[in-house]
């Protein structure tokens, strides 16, 4: 009898640290997208930039067209008879490691004219999802000259998307 509430207890203190550890890591991941989302990076390599400075790099930023949205219908056109290499981004809203990457992805896209990178929401998009076989989010595929030649599952780093493209 004793045996069976220890483990009761042992058990239930378990499934509390897992309740409270999902929390703080959500916690964590939306502070991360909000900091994304703002420019407030708080990195201890990071200087603060004057004004005119972090102005400039807004502008330079919507002088190019970052990250196309590309549904079952519009994805023939702009992946398949593009003239340059496509790097695709396979989401969902609901997924947090794709919101978490989403900035990545993004920044890759700002410093890269020479790709055209895309977003294709698995859940709005399941002819695409289909064809492509995504099983798993965020995955990245590239396109070149209408033929797969790079794929990645999960969250990777910059360096790794850039040599998926090369």
């Amino acid at each position: 009898m004793n045996k069976k509430i220890i483990w009761v207890i042992v058990l239930a203190l378990f499934v509390i640290a897992i309740v409270v550890a999902s929390i703080y890591i959500n916690k964590k991941g939306q502070e991360y997208i909000q900091d994304s989302q703002t420019g407030n990076m708080s990195n201890a390599d990071d200087s603060a930039g004057t004004t005119e400075e972090n102005t400039i790099n807004e502008n330079e930023e919507a002088d190019h067209i970052t990250v196309i949205e590309v549904t079952d219908q519009t994805f023939e056109q702009e992946v398949l008879n593009s003239d340059i290499p496509v790097l695709i981004d396979f989401y969902a809203d609901w997924c947090v490691p794709c919101r978490i990457f989403s900035p990545i992805v993004e920044e890759v896209a700002q410093e890269n004219s020479d790709i055209k990178v895309v977003k294709v929401n698995v859940d709005e998009s399941q002819a695409i999802t289909t064809k492509y076989q995504i099983m798993s989010m965020p995955t990245l595929v590239v396109i070149k000259d209408g033929n797969e030649v790079a794929r990645s599952i999960g969250i990777i780093s910059k360096s790794e998307i850039l040599n998926m493209i090369k």
